[in-house]
């Protein structure tokens, strides 16, 4: 996951779905200094792109082999993961219940052929607008305020993919509960701003620490964090662990009021799940939670891992 969750400097991706060739080639040639194209010749065609790489518009033609734009539009909406992208009908269908039944199945607008460019181009420049300011809305739902990482909304919707993908597939999942030792004394010796600013270096810190793109760094409140990683046994978990331990402790920030080291360190809490045990990845997230616990317990500036499954 990327720092900031979504690449706003990007191109927008439009994904054209038709049949006759001439038809795309027109629209190829009139969008392609805007926007990063791909182009479909039949709705299952259409459907394999998507899984892909997700567009984020889609000119969707109804009449085609195979499958109907009617029945692609239908099953882009019925899941979750895609039915946010918007879908501009484009076709030669006559008739007021075309349009009103290809918006009922959800998409964003109806333009009849032969089409005009100027209006096409508008009708995508608009809905990509909106497309946008919908994106930048909900990743902003989900980002902590100060530090700019995943926050514990966004945490806990991963987290639910996560265990389920990994109940189904048997496969190991580990949590770690991250913890600056001490931080109400550093707040009370050098004064929040100053806190907020390392809150923000060691967000910024662990995150680029954990190198799989599928681990996942949240703040869990306060001075707590959360790393998320799927695909990852004890043994791993605790290595991960350790090398964000020693990030934080190589940054060297002074915190002279600490009876832990005069730097700022953390102690982790080290959690995962047994392949095919049901009970161990719905408590996973409280198991971390004691083994933090269990690291402050035992002096802090440490790694600590719950002892039933490691």
């Amino acid at each position: 996951m990327n720092y900031d969750e979504l690449d706003l400097g990007r191109r927008q991706r439009i994904l054209i779905v038709e049949d006759v060739r001439l038809n795309a080639q027109i629209l190829v040639n009139v969008l392609q200094d805007e926007y990063d194209l791909r182009v479909a010749s039949n709705g299952l065609e259409a459907l394999e792109m998507v899984k892909e790489q997700m567009p984020d518009l889609i000119l969707l033609d109804i009449i085609m082999p195979e499958m109907d734009g009617y029945a692609v539009c239908a099953e882009l909406q019925s899941n979750p993961k895609t039915r946010d992208i918007p879908i501009l009908f484009l076709t030669a269908l006559e008739g007021d219940q075309n349009e009103a039944y290809g918006l009922e199945l959800g998409a964003m607008d109806y333009i009849r052929k032969p089409f005009s460019v100027p209006i096409v181009k508008t009708k995508i420049r608009n809905h990509l607008e909106l497309k946008r300011y919908k994106d930048l809305l909900k990743r902003d739902s989900r980002i902590d305020g100060l530090t700019r990482v995943p926050n514990r909304r966004r945490f806990d919707e991963a987290f639910s993919e996560e265990r389920l993908r990994s109940e189904r597939s048997k496969t190991p999942l580990s949590v770690l509960m991250i913890d600056l030792d001490l931080f109400k004394s550093y707040n009370d010796t050098y004064g929040h701003l100053q806190g907020d600013d390392v809150l923000k270096l060691v967000a910024k810190t662990l995150h680029n620490t954990l190198q799989r793109p599928g681990d996942l760094l949240a703040r869990w409140g306060g001075e707590e964090f959360v790393a998320l990683l799927p695909d990852t046994d004890c043994a791993g978990a605790i290595h991960v662990a350790e090398k964000l331990r020693s990030a934080i402790a190589d940054l060297e920030i002074p915190h002279k009021s600490s009876t832990v080291a005069k730097i700022v360190t953390v102690s982790i809490g080290a959690a995962s799940a047994v392949p095919g045990d049901v009970d161990s990845y719905m408590s996973l997230l409280q198991r971390a939670d004691e083994a933090v616990y269990g690291a402050k317990d035992l002096g802090r500036n440490r790694v600590f891992a719950f002892e039933p499954n490691c």
